[in-house]
């Protein structure tokens, strides 16, 4: 199989890239899961969050957003003294805020997944020159997920987004 050089630097790497990375997902939680992951990996390796996926998924109720939504101020105390998880405030209190917003919108008859998947590009297998870490769509899609009331959304981490899930089809083929 064909990587870029990311993915062959270790086997929690190749595995996330052969078997996760880039395929279309498209439920609002598994969105809303990968949204609050990319959140947290800003400003660290993937790789790190990796590693404490488990551990995410157990301290934010397996990302369901209607449980994290409801979150307050003492699953904040508790997320911040948990060591198996990123314990930065910040962005704690955004993978919360999203998932209000997430379930705001489908109170709206709204979904995560749609609303993502309507910036997919004309041709979604189309990437700059080089290594591009934003992209006109994702831009837009930071805005408008900004505007609907998410926080820590912003165009070059909405990239990553697009590229994980599949809306950009970015794989390499060989």
């Amino acid at each position: 199989m064909t990587r870029p050089a990311w993915a062959e630097r270790n086997a929690l790497l190749r595995s996330y890239y052969d078997t996760e990375w880039g395929f279309p997902i498209r439920d609002a939680a598994g969105v809303y899961e990968r949204l609050a992951l990319e959140g947290f990996q800003s400003g660290l390796a993937w790789e790190t969050i990796l590693r404490k996926r488990p551990a995410f998924r157990a301290a934010f109720a397996a990302f369901d957003p209607a449980v994290v939504a409801a979150f307050g101020d003492a699953d904040v105390a508790r997320l911040l003294a948990d060591p198996g998880i990123v314990r930065n405030e910040r962005k704690i209190r955004a993978a919360i805020t999203n998932a209000r917003a997430t379930v705001a919108l489908a109170e709206a008859g709204d979904d995560l997944a749609e609303l993502v998947w309507s910036f997919r590009p004309a041709d979604p297998t189309a990437a700059a020159e080089g290594r591009p870490s934003r992209s006109p769509e994702s831009a837009a899609l930071s805005a408008e997920l900004k505007r609907r009331g998410f926080v820590f959304v912003g165009p070059v981490t909405m990239y990553a987004l697009l590229e994980a899930i599949g809306v950009l089809e970015h794989r390499l083929t060989g």
